[in-house]
């Protein structure tokens, strides 16, 4: 069944594109109302195809074109949508409601949806959104475009669709070779860097994937099976490292999480992924009593440099500095001012543990003075302390951080309202 839909899929892709393959040098607009009034499923496709593909090849001058038209011209129509409330507030019926739905949403986002009937086509408006907010940087008046995409992509990537899939040095090699080249945290500097990341009976590593772009991975995390909560990344990734076996582990380590796609900036993995990869290595390693991160502390030496403090050297006091920092200072709007920070305290994880000298490469000691951070995934309390911190703000943390955050200088705890 799989080969036959495979063979499907190739034919029903080739036909797409062989009535594509005409380049359409008409004005855009004029493809995008005969794409809205086509009523054909082969017509429609057929336009589908040959918009995308205009804008692939198209330059920046052209794709801001394109997205300027969007912004302008194909949003909501104000009064319609005035009128259709005022008929659906009149008498509330379902036909009403409906028209009152279909007005109040903007034309673009139903462009998206016939765009995306063609094989390939979720990749390439992901990657649209990508050149969106690319260009937006310096054309703000594009940002208007952005919540159309994300409320779409919300949806076309909703965590029933994705698929956990383990990434082993068998994986393809295209597969692995994305993995080096989105790796964000850790560098992977080589094949051979690789394979001590994936090889070892003490290493795992999981990716969400979306059915259609099956061969690019949304997010992935890496894991490090251990005896203990480990306190430097260069132990743990040391290439003269004894493996260990991985029923003799107490503690699954994840180490590194790794966005992969631009395009879909803002809509969350992260929180699904370590909670589906903690639960499947629970029931496969049942002897596993910890669920840790190893994570770097991203903007500490940014903070410090605002705050008028320097980094110390000593490593208890840059321990107790990164602990007041991850448990006081704050951002605009009451959250905590570390982005990593936000992320797993969000996802119901608590503050376990700060380590000095963790990550001594350029990166860490630029970033933090080389501290780095475990947060603990307690999963009997995990929803508690998500909860808590979503109605109230409440950061989880253990006795430890709370005595060093204490300890911290007074100079360091002057001002923590920061821009976040």
């Amino acid at each position: 069944m799989t080969l036959l839909a495979d063979l499907l899929q190739t034919v029903f892709e080739r036909r797409y594109r062989g009535a594509g393959d005409r380049r359409d040098t008409r004005p855009i607009p004029e493809m995008l109302d005969e794409l809205m009034g086509s009523r054909g499923e082969m017509r429609g496709a057929e336009l589908a195809r040959r918009i995308l593909d205009r804008f692939s090849e198209a330059g920046d001058e052209e794709k801001t074109a394109f997205f300027s038209h969007l912004a302008l011209s194909r949003g909501i129509d104000v009064t319609a949508v005035r009128n259709a409330l005022d008929t659906y507030e009149a008498a509330p019926d379902m036909r009403n409601y409906r028209d009152f739905m279909q007005a109040a949403e903007p034309q673009r986002q139903e462009i998206a949806r016939r765009l995306n009937q063609v094989p390939g086509a979720t990749r390439q408006l992901v990657m649209m959104r990508e050149h969106l907010l690319r260009l937006a940087g310096t054309h703000p008046e594009l940002k208007v475009i952005d919540p159309d995409f994300r409320h779409l992509f919300a949806s076309w990537f909703n965590r029933g669709f994705l698929v956990l899939r383990p990434i082993s040095w068998e994986s393809p090699a295209h597969i692995l070779e994305k993995i080096i080249a989105y790796e964000a945290v850790h560098t992977i500097d080589s094949w051979g860097d690789l394979r001590r990341r994936l090889q070892p009976g003490d290493r795992r590593c999981f990716a969400f994937f979306h059915p259609a772009m099956p061969d690019e991975p949304l997010i992935f995390v890496e894991v490090a099976l251990t005896r203990g909560i480990p306190g430097s990344i260069q132990h743990l990734l040391a290439e003269d490292r004894d493996a260990l076996d991985a029923g003799v582990a107490d503690t699954a380590v994840f180490y590194s999480i790794s966005n992969c796609q631009a395009g879909l900036a803002g809509i969350s993995f992260g929180n699904s992924l370590i909670k589906q990869v903690a639960a499947d290595l629970s029931r496969a390693l049942p002897q596993l009593r910890n669920f840790v991160t190893l994570s770097p502390i991203p903007r500490l030496a940014a903070w410090a440099k605002a705050e008028g403090i320097a980094l110390p050297d000593e490593p208890e006091a840059l321990k107790m500095l990164a602990a007041h920092y991850l448990s006081e200072a704050k951002g605009q709007r009451g959250l905590p001012f570390d982005p990593v920070a936000r992320f797993h305290l969000g996802n119901g994880a608590m503050i376990h543990a700060v380590h000095a000298g963790a990550d001594i490469s350029a990166n860490g000691m630029a970033q933090s003075g080389g501290a780095m951070v475990n947060y603990l995934y307690d999963l009997n309390r995990i929803s508690q302390n998500h909860e808590r911190f979503a109605a109230t703000g409440e950061i989880a943390a253990s006795r430890q951080i709370q005595a060093l955050a204490r300890q911290a200088k007074p100079d360091a705890a002057k001002r923590t309202k920061l821009n976040g």
